[in-house]
């Protein structure tokens, strides 16, 4: 039976949203199922090829993309409520999103019911932004707007401030602004992945975004906006890049060859995610929303799924890569006991020693998108079939 996709949602940014899931699943693919993907960096120049860089660079679009589009999304949410109203709803999703952060997808993740390790990833920093933003959308368009761009761009300044130990202010400095892995009592360890400062600002500035897409917009006037939005941004970001002097943690290098110095060029840090970081990764995002307005086609189609149903499609993939690699060893007559984690697992010489080429990550990626799409079309529907259920908008 064919579903049909009639919603009041705007479709170039579902469609965005849905090709960056899916890039994103890549990236997760890699984690489990390539060479020692655990204990090694994959932008490590010393020890990467092109082709593997470029696979891990490619899905760095996948975080800023998607809070940004967060933001959009609270903001055409928000067009027919009150203040009030758009803030309770922030505040609650965001408090949701970080106990399922903390319950549900670490269990996912590491498959470790005992939760010796704890990763405060993309789903954690979503739903701290969306308490902050909760608070920011009574400020003044124009203040949000100007408080997040500077963020956006001064926060690197603060790069050079490093907490070490597990006093209240060093933990605070983790949660925002210093990626960290605190190791705990009795072999636990937390790492704070996705410092939120930035993010905070990432999410707000889409926020203010949204309001190009809000009712009564004018198309022509926000195609304008978007393709000087991301001919500016990826011009700032050569430009910056270029002078070495500020905009990331780590500076560019002439490398063994011109083929490793652009790749070191485009070696840009994402935790925190750093300015260079974002103006090359949300800079194109605006280009692309300017070619997908009014774009249709079955392989747009496709992607509107992913895009409509984000959450659903995020907690089932991990869970479905992370089965698939445990079941891959069992089948093998390898140690499947290798895809439960603990803190140690991110040292021991068995983790960089299991995996698979990179042909394979290609392939059982493929697979499974492909095994995703029907699962995501049918919860899409009940979806839209069910507009008063309040509880699947936290879903």
């Amino acid at each position: 039976m064919s579903v049909q996709i009639k919603s009041k949602r705007i479709s170039s940014i579902d469609i965005l949203r849905g090709l960056v899931m899916v890039i994103m699943a890549l990236d997760h693919v890699r984690d489990y199922f390539h060479y020692g993907a655990l204990v090694s960096d994959p932008t490590d120049l010393e020890t990467t090829t092109p082709f593997l860089f470029m696979t891990r660079f490619v899905t760095h679009f996948c975080a800023p993309v998607f809070i940004f589009l967060t933001g959009t999304s609270a903001s055409l949410y928000g067009q027919n409520k009150s203040k009030k109203e758009l803030s309770k709803f922030l505040f609650t999703r965001g408090l949701w999103l970080i106990i399922v952060e903390i319950v549900l997808m670490n269990f996912l993740w590491w498959f470790d019911p005992s939760y010796s390790f704890i990763n405060l990833q993309v789903i954690w920093a979503i739903g701290v932004c969306m308490l902050f933003l909760a608070v920011i959308i009574y400020l003044p368009y124009n203040i949000i707007i100007v408080l997040s761009l500077v963020i956006v761009f001064g926060h690197n300044m603060l790069d050079n401030i490093v907490f070490e130990g597990k006093s209240f202010g060093a933990i605070l400095w983790y949660i925002f602004h210093q990626a960290k892995f605190l190791p705990l009592e009795n072999q636990r360890m937390v790492a704070f992945y996705y410092p939120v400062l930035p993010w905070i600002a990432v999410m707000a500035l889409g926020y203010c975004f949204g309001f190009l897409y809000r009712k009564g917009s004018d198309q022509q006037r926000r195609k304008t906006f978007l393709l000087i939005l991301g001919i500016s941004s990826i011009t700032l970001f050569l430009l910056i890049r270029f002078l070495n002097i500020y905009g990331d943690m780590v500076p560019w290098t002439p490398q063994k060859n011109d083929l490793f110095t652009f790749l070191s060029f485009m070696n840009v840090s994402k935790y925190p995610p750093s300015l260079l970081f974002l103006l090359i990764t949300i800079g194109p995002t605006f280009l692309v929303l300017y070619l997908l307005e009014d774009v249709q086609s079955k392989f747009t189609d496709v992607l509107l799924v992913f895009g409509r149903v984000p959450f659903f499609y995020y907690v089932l993939h991990i869970f479905i890569i992370h089965a698939a690699a445990l079941i891959t060893l069992f089948l093998l007559g390898k140690d499947w006991s290798l895809m439960i984690f603990g803190p140690e697992s991110f040292t021991t010489n068995k983790m960089a020693e299991n995996g698979y080429s990179l042909g394979v990550v290609y392939l059982v990626w493929i697979l499974v998108v492909v095994f995703l799409y029907p699962l995501c079309k049918k919860y899409m529907a009940y979806k839209l079939n069910n507009p008063k259920k309040w509880w699947l908008s936290y879903l």
